[in-house]
């Protein structure tokens, strides 16, 4: 993730400008970003996009034609442009490594540096953390749907740009996918690649059973034949089967059929009678055709004998939720280390921030299962018993008798320089796998799951609280003030 610098919104500029004119550039902030609504209508995200991150901060410089560009747009000052020609990110950066499982308000980044560089990179971060936080989310839902079955992503071509096919396809993998289609991402990553035959190679030929062989002697071990082109039942799948005895006898092993098309759950489960009829009882059936979790968690619950499925466009598009509405949020100011914590106020409740330099500590029962998160300030420790209680809802409370705790941000950056080991893709994969069976099976339901619980420390809410009444009486004084 090269060549990044100017991957951001124009305002971000403007008030790095603004800050330097003003007296503010040295001037240290914190940032937290973070989402305020689970994607799908789910009941959890999964943290991705972290190593992008790290990526983008490493090779963050502008060049000398990024700067004649800017000087172009007869906005900057020749300050302004000396100081960008200098830039180097200079701060500290906590996140949450990929493949946990997280929730709204909790940090996924936090950003502590003079506030013109981390100002900055707020676009960019939110640009690569929204999206494979949404598409990590989408696949592991796709993969809870087919009940921890075999998911080749094959969404490229409908992704909305080749950033998007790439690096979604990276997504799915940590979500759980066992390959990819997009040869890019996996000489990229190192994801297992797969595919075999479209319907073009099949009308290509004379007849579909030429086609057949044509392509088991171009592959007589990758052999998965795709048998819809014509029908499925009266065409495809004879003349699979005829090729498929012709590769057993030459001492091959026929992989089995792919059905795009038509009623999955009917065709394969005519399409396994007949296989197993003509002894090919380990051929397997791959379904694709426009599939979603819901589509696929029907599809199983009426008995389909499908034993992996192509999942595309509405995987790599999440395509009932196309956006992470991640934000960017300032939550501390200072100098020389000293920070004060700071509030954004709205009259929507959800978008009233959290204020402080905090940390988020995930609490779990004797069976290592989590019970709750707890948004809480950075020097905060927790002993049992503990009461927590909805910040909202304050009646709703909890009393925690025993538990073990785990503080989720880690350090990634520290004065500029990276301090953290990016783990491979297949390790982040099997922790993610991990990190989810820490998750009550309720919480994890496709539809109407169960809340998980994320509260506020008591310290954390009181100081909230605190500077809502301090505000509040501050923006009175100025309404007196104008009558």
């Amino acid at each position: 993730m090269k060549n990044l610098e100017l991957l951001t919104d124009l305002y971000q500029l403007t008030m790095m400008q603004g800050y330097l004119q003003h007296g503010y550039g040295d001037k240290e902030a914190v940032f937290d970003l973070y989402f305020r609504t689970i994607p799908n209508e789910g009941g959890y995200a999964i943290a991705a996009g972290l190593e992008q991150v790290v990526e983008y901060i490493e090779n963050l410089h502008f060049t000398e034609e990024d700067i004649d560009y800017l000087k172009g747009l007869n906005l900057f000052d020749a300050q302004f442009l000396k100081a960008l020609s200098d830039f180097r990110f200079t701060g500290d950066i906590d996140a949450i490594p990929e493949g946990t499982p997280v929730f709204p308000y909790e940090p996924l980044v936090r950003v502590k540096a003079p506030i013109f560089e981390a100002q900055l990179v707020e676009t960019t971060l939110l640009n690569l953390v929204n999206f494979e936080t949404l598409i990590a989310t989408k696949a592991f839902r796709v993969i809870t749907a087919t009940g921890g079955g075999s998911v080749a992503e094959f969404g490229l071509r409908r992704a909305q740009g080749p950033d998007a096919g790439v690096l979604g396809a990276r997504a799915a993998f940590i979500g759980g996918c066992q390959s990819t289609s997009n040869l890019l991402a996996g000489q990229r990553y190192g994801i297992p690649v797969s595919g075999t035959q479209a319907h073009s190679w099949i009308q290509c030929f004379p007849s579909e059973i030429e086609a057949f062989r044509a392509y088991a002697k171009s592959f007589p071990d990758q052999c998965l034949l795709l048998v819809d082109t014509y029908n499925v039942l009266k065409s495809g799948v004879p003349n699979a089967i005829k090729v498929g005895h012709e590769l057993e006898a030459e001492g091959h092993h026929f992989l089995g059929i792919r059905i795009d098309s038509g009623d999955l759950t009917y065709l394969s489960r005519e399409s396994r009678r007949m296989l197993d009829e003509a002894g090919l009882y380990d051929a397997k059936i791959v379904g694709s055709n426009d599939l979603d979790e819901h589509t696929i968690w029907a599809i199983r619950a009426q008995g389909a004998p499908i034993d992996a499925w192509g999942v595309g466009t509405h995987l790599i598009t999440s395509k009932d939720t196309p956006a992470l509405g991640g934000v960017y949020k300032l939550c501390a100011e200072g100098k020389d280390g000293v920070f004060e914590p700071r509030l954004k106020v709205s009259e929507n409740i959800s978008k009233i921030t959290n204020p402080g330099i905090k940390k988020v500590v995930r609490f779990y029962d004797r069976r290592g299962k989590a019970m709750a998160d707890l948004i809480a300030l950075e020097d905060e420790q927790f002993e049992a018993p503990l009461t927590i209680f909805d910040p909202v809802q304050t009646w709703k409370k909890k009393t925690l008798t025993h538990f073990t705790t785990k503080e989720l941000l880690k350090p990634i950056f520290r004065k500029g320089k990276c301090v953290y080991d990016l783990p491979p893709l297949q390790e982040i994969q099997d922790y993610t796998r991990k990190e989810m069976d820490t998750l009550w099976d309720e919480v994890k339901r496709l539809t109407y799951p169960h809340k998980y619980i994320v509260d506020l420390s008591s310290k954390l809410y009181d100081l909230k609280q605190e500077l809502l009444h301090k505000i509040s009486l501050e923006v009175n004084e100025v309404e007196d003030s104008c009558k």
